[in-house]
């Protein structure tokens, strides 16, 4: 009988516990499957700095190349660097990384051509069934001739691309810290950062897939306690952390006070919007502040909501020409970098607008953080379904009070909003709020939690 891999092919990539879950055998058979589905000649692969990813990296190579597809290697690097290395290629990419989850975790990020993403209705789906079929049948015939596998250096190709999207060259000194978590932040910002006017204050730049010193998380809040500590200690302008791949970034100002990513989304959108000649579509999921579309409309920018989720914002931006979409995990997303996400490009539009004037950031971000956000709050429940059903009785037909079901419910009136959706594959139900202040965000937080808790 057929392996069942569910449990390791998610929604959107590969991830799972080596070896309990997958191992070097399971990653050639992915490979195999990967360059079937996505009708491949030539692909590339690059991996992040845990101990597994090199050798599930070269297997899933092998496994391309036993097919007939040419392969090629750049090695270490973030994922916004492999998105880079398979926009500037036009080749379909992996990258093996397992984000921010534990050391004893290893995944696979796919994407087409031109980093086009690859999930469960898009391909994913697809991989997943054959591997399972060659799990019980045994690896496919090899073709013919065998595909060439060879290395390709890209990190100051990607350093230059990025520094191209941003002007840089009339900021002022700024002194950055930044902590990389032992991730692949350490691997990609020397070099991007390289000759630009910063005293840059390095944490946790060793490449160690271990996470010796806290987790590559920055979301959450325990793991920004040392990089707000240093920004304080150091008097800096600002921090930066990133995830483990170095695709997400969070900012926290020159207190040490994080940054809501929603204002670093509306800060990003008003500046492409002005590199754009004031005018363009800006992609915001249901969960990001108030502040996005207020801000996008004030700079004659289109805002379109999407749910959450990286399939369905780099789904909408290529159906409307979106030049910019943020998500309030810190996920950011620009058309001049094939619709893909990346952390640096928003890390540099920050430098450059904080860099540009002279105040601090915290007075700079004031004009892009207007409301009282709760932060996502998750709460096990027996039955997600009921819970949602009791939620949506409580609300419905109240005078002023408008309800929609794009992900999860949310309930919105002129004071404030919430949304609660659940979980694809735990039993939970995430709820975000929001309101114009403290007291009334508490409010009704407490109101929903107690519902959904009941």
């Amino acid at each position: 009988m057929a392996a069942d891999l569910s449990q390791l092919v998610k929604a959107y990539d590969v991830r799972g516990v080596v070896p309990d879950q997958w191992d070097e055998t399971l990653a050639e058979l992915f490979g195999a499957a990967f360059v079937q589905v996505v009708d491949a000649s030539a692909i590339v692969i690059g991996h992040d700095m845990r101990p597994s990813s090199p050798g599930l990296s070269r297997a899933f190579a092998r496994g391309a190349a036993a097919q007939g597809v040419d392969v090629t290697e750049i090695g270490l690097c973030s994922t916004d660097q492999l998105y880079y290395a398979s926009g500037a290629l036009n080749l379909p990419g992996a990258m093996f990384t397992a984000s921010h989850n534990p050391a004893q975790y290893n995944g696979i990020k796919l994407c087409r051509a031109g980093a086009a993403p690859v999930g469960q209705d898009t391909g994913l789906a697809e991989i997943r069934e054959l591997a399972e079929r060659w799990t019980d049948t045994g690896a496919p015939a090899p073709a013919g001739t065998q595909g060439t596998i060879t290395q390709r250096e890209t990190l100051d190709d990607y350093a230059a691309h990025l520094r191209g999207l941003v002007d840089l060259t009339s900021i002022r000194p700024l002194k950055v810290v930044v902590d990389a978590g032992n991730g692949m932040g350490g691997h990609t910002v020397p070099t991007v950062f390289a000759g630009l006017p910063l005293d840059l204050v390095p944490m946790y730049f060793e490449l160690d897939g271990t996470f010796p010193n806290h987790e590559a998380n920055p979301l959450d809040p325990a793991n920004l306690v040392d990089l707000q500590k240093r920004v304080r200690e150091e008097s800096a302008d600002l921090g930066i952390a990133f995830d483990g791949d170095a695709d997400r970034c969070f900012v926290v100002d020159e207190h040490g006070d994080p940054v809501s990513p929603s204002a670093i989304t509306a800060l990003v959108a008003a500046r492409e919007l002005a590199r754009n000649g004031g005018a363009g579509v800006i992609i915001h999921n249901l969960i990001t502040s108030w502040s996005v579309p207020e801000v996008v409309k004030e700079n004659g920018g289109t805002p379109v909501r999407t749910r959450v989720g990286h399939s369905f914002i780099k789904a909408e931006m290529a159906k409307s020409g979106a030049i910019f979409g943020g998500e309030h995990s810190a996920h950011y997303y620009f058309k001049d970098f094939w619709n893909a996400d990346t952390g640096m490009l928003a890390a540099l539009h920050v430098l450059a607008a904080l860099g540009g004037q002279d105040g601090p950031l915290s007075g700079l971000v004031a004009a892009y953080d207007r409301y009282t956000g709760s932060g996502e709050i998750n709460s096990t429940v027996a039955d997600q379904a009921d819970r949602l059903a009791a939620i949506r009785s409580a609300y419905e037909g109240q005078e002023g009070v408008t309800l929609d079901n794009l992900d999860g419910l949310t309930i919105t009136t002129a004071d404030w909003w919430f949304n609660v959706r659940p979980s694809n594959t735990e039993p939970l139900l995430r709820l975000n709020a929001e309101a114009k202040d403290e007291a009334t965000m508490t409010k009704v937080r407490d109101e929903v939690l107690a519902i959904i808790r009941a």
